[in-house]
């Protein structure tokens, strides 16, 4: 397949991911995770994260096929495990300096014909195993970025009416342009796309809203900010000093929720998928910050498993403001992959925050997160709520209401 997948457009990815997505720095070792499909890209980044000055890139590969293996031919047993020694050696890598980045491409609905019991408790021990490192990159103490390559069982999941070489090919096309690969100076696009997202990010700072209420046909949700919330988007700093793109592509500028002060209803305006199962037609009640009501169309066992992941699931960590001119949302694809569908709508996030959408967060205790608002949770999940009839208003302490969103798209 890489012959459908032009190595001239994966080279600039791989540079886009290393200069941008990462900036590198000289001398710094790279953890690098990815499908065995997504060779080629890895490849590559590896030629560019060297060129770079890295200190050493250590790859780590999966396989759909040795993934379903354990699902089809393993006892009970193996499904409260999880390779908790690799995710220690992770955190002590990123400790010592280390980079971290994640190629994405696998087949998002890879386990939807396992047992959901076995999926659930598969993920539940994974992401309790996967705290040590998950907690350096939510708490943004190291540079790290997520990008994608078009596999084959992700292409046939996107465009399912297609032969494997055609559905290929227009997967590859719609993640270069989303990724804004396809011109001439990747990285002059990206900073262009930077500035243009720091604009949005400083105005809503400047705003400093309280809470922002979103209405739209089966959504009347307020959404309270924690205190002395920061709004995001884009290159940011992390702790290390380090500036980088967490996510390629992006289109969202992103803030905390206060835990406690979320209120109303909420309908999703796209499917989650969510560890190889697709949920559909989610909706929730929020009361004081914390989901009391939730159903789905399809995949609703898979939801309830979720909130049940622990007591911070059923409360908010994220919420994001995503225009629907978006080119993402533009192509009119539903990816069936958060990194991509959460950058063509607004979305909310249930489960852990992010330390760094608070003023001076590096500085801040995990007590002192938790006291201004911030949720905690061994999950974070995406999912969209927004979209061309999205109206958002921010309120201010004094009742003030400022026009955010108006038809999906921003008001100033």
């Amino acid at each position: 397949m890489t012959d459908l997948v032009d190595p001239a457009l994966i080279d600039r990815l791989a540079e886009v991911a290393i200069r941008t997505g990462l900036n590198l720095q000289e001398g710094q070792d790279l953890i690098l995770t990815a499908p065995v499909a997504a060779l080629p890209l890895v490849r590559r980044i590896a030629h560019h994260a060297y060129r770079a000055g890295a200190g050493l890139v250590t790859p780590i590969l999966a396989d759909e096929a040795l993934s379903l293996a354990r699902y089809r031919e393993a006892g009970d047993h193996s499904f409260d495990r999880a390779p908790g020694w690799l995710y220690e050696g992770m955190a002590k890598a990123f400790e010592g300096g280390a980079a971290r980045m994640a190629i994405v491409g696998d087949d998002p609905m890879l386990l939807s014909d396992e047992n959901p019991e076995h999926v659930a408790r598969a993920g539940k021990a994974n992401s309790i195993a996967y705290r040590p490192a998950l907690s350096k990159i939510a708490n943004f103490e190291i540079n790290w970025t997520i990008a994608s390559y078009p596999t084959p069982s992700w292409a046939a999941r996107v465009f399912p009416d297609l032969p494997e070489d055609q559905a290929v090919a227009k997967l590859a096309e719609a993640i270069f342009a989303a990724s804004r690969v396809t011109g001439d100076d990747p990285v002059g696009a990206w900073a262009a796309h930077n500035a243009a997202l720091r604009t949005r990010t400083e105005w809503m700072n400047g705003q400093r809203f309280s809470a922002l209420h979103f209405q739209s046909p089966g959504t009347d949700l307020t959404v309270g900010l924690a205190d002395g919330h920061e709004w995001h988007g884009g290159a940011s700093e992390a702790q290390n000093g380090v500036t980088c793109n967490p996510n390629i592509p992006t289109e969202e500028v992103f803030t905390t929720p206060h835990a406690a002060r979320t209120q109303g209803t909420v309908r999703a305006t796209k499917p989650l998928s969510h560890q190889g199962s697709l949920i559909d037609g989610i909706e929730v009640r929020f009361e004081d910050g914390r989901i009391t009501e939730a159903r789905a169309t399809r995949g609703e066992a898979v939801l309830q498993k979720l909130l049940d992941s622990d007591e911070g699931a059923r409360r908010l960590g994220e919420v994001a403001l995503v225009p629907h001119g978006s080119p993402i949302s533009q192509s009119g694809l539903l990816f069936y992959n958060t990194l991509y569908d959460e950058n063509a709508a607004c979305h909310i996030a249930l489960g852990q925050c992010y330390s760094k959408c608070f003023l001076d967060g590096a500085s801040l205790s995990e007590e002192q997160i938790a006291a201004q608002g911030g949720n905690s949770s061994m999950i974070h999940v995406d999912w969209m709520i927004g979209g061309a009839e999205t109206d958002i208003d921010g309120i201010k302490d004094d009742g003030t209401r400022v026009p955010v969103f108006r038809k999906g798209e921003w008001a100033a």
